[in-house]
């Protein structure tokens, strides 16, 4: 049976003999009561990716959205006769259609973007992990209830210590499961000065145009700042860099308040919006 990876592979390069179907969905879990938020995170960047691509799309909510994605992670995206799932595998199945949000970047800017989008991968999504599945007080207020919450009992109880252990394995592997929830919000703010200070007073981190690095920090971001959890620590961290609250309300502006234009679409119609308005009330 090929491997998950292989089959991304195969994926991305007979899908680049095909044009961007008009009919692509972009699959999540449900936003209102069962996303969490590491997930919501990835969903939100892709969303974004495929928004500044201008690439037609429509916002699938599934409670088994984790199940059906086949690296069982979310997002992913069908296009055509096509699974991808997750962002690095969809902008490569983008680029292989001739679209592309890099091409005006030499190859010391690709290799400082991608340096950057591996530092978001390794402290941001795995301090969202932490916070989600280790902190005692959002896992028992948050995580528990939301994550099973579109399956019955006995079932809910199960996924949702099952998901637990997988997530606390991979971390412990990471050595974030030995951190202390003092030591996580120290690395999100040490990662946040890094990205603030490449991003400088620039609208994007490379100019005048998003790259992928856009749309995955806006995705984390966005997400630190609006979702509600039991300590506000992390959206504190992120506000206090007005240069990165600056650039989710730039992305908020520019991709997710045109949502009838630019050649993309949400599933839900007003849904990207609604989710999203919060963030005008920040400090510019």
């Amino acid at each position: 049976m090929p491997s998950v990876l292989l089959t991304d592979s195969i994926s991305v390069e007979l899908g680049a003999q095909e044009p961007w179907p008009n009919d692509v969905k972009l699959f999540q879990q449900y936003e209102v009561e069962q996303i969490l938020l590491p997930d919501n995170a990835n969903c939100l960047a892709v969303q974004a990716f495929l928004k500044m691509c201008q690439l037609n799309h429509t916002l699938e909510m599934r409670g088994n959205a984790e199940h059906m994605s086949p690296s069982g992670r979310v997002p992913f995206i069908k296009a055509g006769a096509f699974v991808v799932a997750e962002l690095d595998p969809i902008v490569a199945f983008v680029a292989n259609k001739g679209v592309t949000l890099t091409e005006r970047l030499d190859t010391t800017q690709k290799a400082d973007m991608r340096a950057y989008m591996s530092l978001v991968s390794n402290v941001l999504a795995n301090a969202e992990l932490y916070v989600s599945w280790v902190d005692p007080a959002t896992y028992e207020d948050v995580t528990k209830p939301r994550y099973g919450s579109v399956y019955p009992w006995p079932i809910n109880v199960f996924l949702t210590r099952q998901k637990r252990n997988q997530v606390v394995r991979r971390l412990r592997v990471l050595g974030w499961q030995q951190k202390t929830l003092e030591e996580v919000y120290n690395e999100v703010e040490h990662c946040c000065s890094a990205l603030s200070e490449r991003l400088d007073r620039q609208d994007f981190f490379f100019g005048k145009r998003p790259t992928e690095l856009d749309a995955l920090v806006f995705g984390h971001l966005f997400t630190l700042l609006t979702t509600p959890l039991p300590d506000n620590r992390l959206a504190t961290i992120v506000r206090s860099f007005s240069n990165l609250v600056k650039l989710c309300q730039v992305v908020e502006r520019d991709f997710f308040e045109k949502t009838n234009g630019g050649g993309s679409s949400s599933g839900n119609g007003e849904g990207d919006y609604d989710k999203l308005e919060d963030l005008n009330q920040l400090p510019m």
